[in-house]
């Protein structure tokens, strides 16, 4: 790497569909990666992540309405010294989330500190994405590079996640007894508003305010059906989601949707939710979850759990699951000021005020007032000498 004169400031680009394989130089990176919780699917490897762009672009040609990721990049004289991959959380995109931050760590001297860039490639987002109001993040409690970048931007705790992995032989061991689910149903769009008031009854207020959820954020678009049909056909993944009907309240008390895995290498993933007030569920649905990947040639689970879960994660202590990560999730909200406009002018009246002139010079003229009648007035004539009260 050639020095560069610091007088050349380092400039923010979006990334173009000709960067997605000389983006990042060879040689050691800082790298910020979001867990899967909040990205609610595996994040390729970093050697990938640009390289994928040219894929990404091509498929929003099938599909216009997925979720479009937005990657900048920080770089001088040709050469990039970071890059940032950003994208919606939710379908009004009011909140987004950070995916992935990549700082050069092999700068010399004269280029700026690693913090420092990554802060410059989160201010650019933070300025340029106006549509974003809150900002959410999600890295291993032992990211010492990830936890102070984003406590040097403004990131606060927002909550932990733990995720957990289940084994082969303890799920053989749920799938033994038979659940008592009587009302267990299938997910349909039409059910997106039980599943959308189940999520937001089981969080707390200032992460349903930070997630900002609505009912189609739980609604399965056409083109999203058909290309999960398509892989399922293709043998590459399948999935199974559920949800426990409460018929006197007519309201869903839990949830589970189930990615499963074709391949031995690949891990069956669940997410599972559950009612504050309905937690005797779990052993049920983990039964019914142990049941459907019985089959599957990777019979072991992985799931999540947060802070504000301890029901959770005293029932998955109680089967044995192992913890394998512990993340943090950070949130900041930016408020973007609104351009003050121009004072209109007093010129532009000048149309309107010119029909109330005078059209021509007064003329003052004496006059009196009667004692006996105040309200009524005398005009006297033009000789002043000429007129008395009458």
């Amino acid at each position: 790497m050639t020095p560069v004169p610091p007088s050349d400031p380092i400039a923010v680009r979006p990334v173009h569909f000709r960067d997605s394989e000389k983006l990042m130089p060879d040689g050691g990176s800082e790298v910020v990666t979001c867990g899967s919780f909040t990205k609610h699917q595996p994040l390729p490897e970093a050697g990938r992540v640009l390289r994928s762009l040219s894929l990404q672009r091509l498929s929003r040609l099938v599909n216009p309405l997925q979720s479009k990721e937005i990657t900048f990049a920080a770089g001088r004289k040709h050469t990039t010294h970071g890059v940032i991959q950003v994208s919606p959380f939710n379908s009004t995109r009011s909140t987004w989330r950070v995916d992935r931050v990549m700082v050069n760590a092999l700068a010399d001297q004269n280029l700026p500190l690693n913090l420092d860039l990554g802060s410059l490639l989160l201010r650019h987002c933070f300025e340029n994405i106006v549509e974003a109001h809150t900002w959410i993040s999600e890295t291993s409690v032992h990211d010492k590079f990830g936890l102070a970048l984003y406590r040097q931007n403004g990131f606060q705790p927002l909550a932990y996640v733990t995720y957990w992995s289940i084994d082969a032989d303890e799920i053989a061991s749920l799938a033994e007894h038979e659940p008592d689910l009587p009302n267990l149903l299938p997910v349909s769009n039409a059910d997106a508003q039980l599943i959308y008031h189940l999520e937001t009854a089981s969080m707390p207020p200032q992460l349903r305010q930070v997630f900002d959820h609505q009912i189609q954020d739980f609604r399965q678009r056409p083109m999203a059906d058909v290309r999960s049909q398509a892989r399922r056909w293709l043998g590459q993944t399948e999935s199974v989601s559920a949800y426990v009907f409460e018929p006197q309240r007519k309201v869903a008390i839990g949830y589970f949707s189930l990615r499963l895995g074709k391949t031995a290498d690949q891990p069956n993933r669940a997410k599972l939710t559950v009612h504050p007030a309905y937690t005797w569920l779990y052993p049920e649905l983990m039964t019914q979850m142990a049941q459907v990947i019985s089959g599957s040639p990777n019979q072991t689970l992985q799931l999540a759990s947060l802070d504000y879960q301890p029901e959770r994660e005293s029932y998955l202590r109680e089967i044995n699951a192992t913890e394998v990560e512990h993340t943090v999730m950070m949130s900041r909200s930016v408020w973007h000021k609104v351009r003050e406009t121009k004072s209109v002018s007093i010129e532009g009246l000048q149309d309107v005020l010119q029909g109330l002139q005078p059209s021509g010079k007064a003329i003052p003229s004496r006059f009196f007032w009667d004692a006996t009648n105040p309200g009524l007035r005398h005009p006297t004539g033009d000789d002043s000498s000429s007129g008395t009260a009458s």
